[in-house]
């Protein structure tokens, strides 16, 4: 079973319908509110094992909506826009969680945070809200890591006999990831300019 655009119909293009309540837009939100519980398990109540369950779920749940919004025509103009949201805001606030409990240093968060921000400001200078691209694959592959190397990192905090081990892998899988968000910051760089000037070549035109 592939892992990238997995549940795709061959000769079924995918359709972005109107609909709200769906699956994939319910496992979105559940997501969506594992953030403020890992946050909790980690700094008020230090369970870093339990951390690491909900990292699993939302990670889960990251590839489950997309095979379910593909494989059973649940995709959805919500979702298209929520769902980066949420790997976003996942990724954001569980580095910055990690921070705070002193597992990483604060440059692990400022490489995340800084490409976002530059591509916030072009985008909200050029379409003054979500710019409506496609996630790109180095997008997915570079979430994907992220998502399975922040786990390993908790994980090696645990008193499991092998923490050197993960913490070391946790890293290989984290630097990889971190090289893919720059990656993926520079390929939207530069898709958000060539769309935002056709947009503006397209408003001068009709103005």
């Amino acid at each position: 079973m592939k892992f990238i655009g997995a549940g795709a119909r061959p000769g079924r293009p995918l359709v972005d319908h109107d609909s709200v309540l769906t699956i994939p837009n319910l496992l979105t939100i559940v997501r969506f509110m594992g953030v403020p519980l890992f946050m909790w398990l980690v700094l008020a109540r230090h369970e870093y094992g339990a951390g690491v369950i909900v990292l699993a779920v939302m990670a889960g749940t990251d590839w489950i909506d997309g095979y379910i919004a593909r494989r059973f025509d649940q995709a959805s103009k919500l979702g298209r826009v929520l769902d980066p949201i949420a790997d976003r805001l996942a990724l954001l606030a569980v580095a910055a969680t990690l921070v705070i409990a002193g597992v990483v240093h604060w440059l692990y968060l400022a490489a995340l945070v800084v490409p976002d921000a530059v591509l916030l400001v072009l985008t909200l200078s050029f379409f003054h809200g979500h710019p409506d691209l496609p996630v790109s694959v180095v997008g997915k592959v570079r979430t994907g890591l992220l998502l399975l190397g922040t786990p390993l990192l908790v994980l090696s905090r645990l008193d499991t006999g092998a923490a050197d081990q993960l913490f070391a892998a946790a890293w290989v899988v984290l630097g990889l990831g971190l090289v893919g968000h720059w990656v993926a910051a520079y390929n939207y760089f530069w898709a958000i300019l060539r769309k935002g000037r056709e947009q503006k070549q397209h408003d001068g035109g009709h103005g």
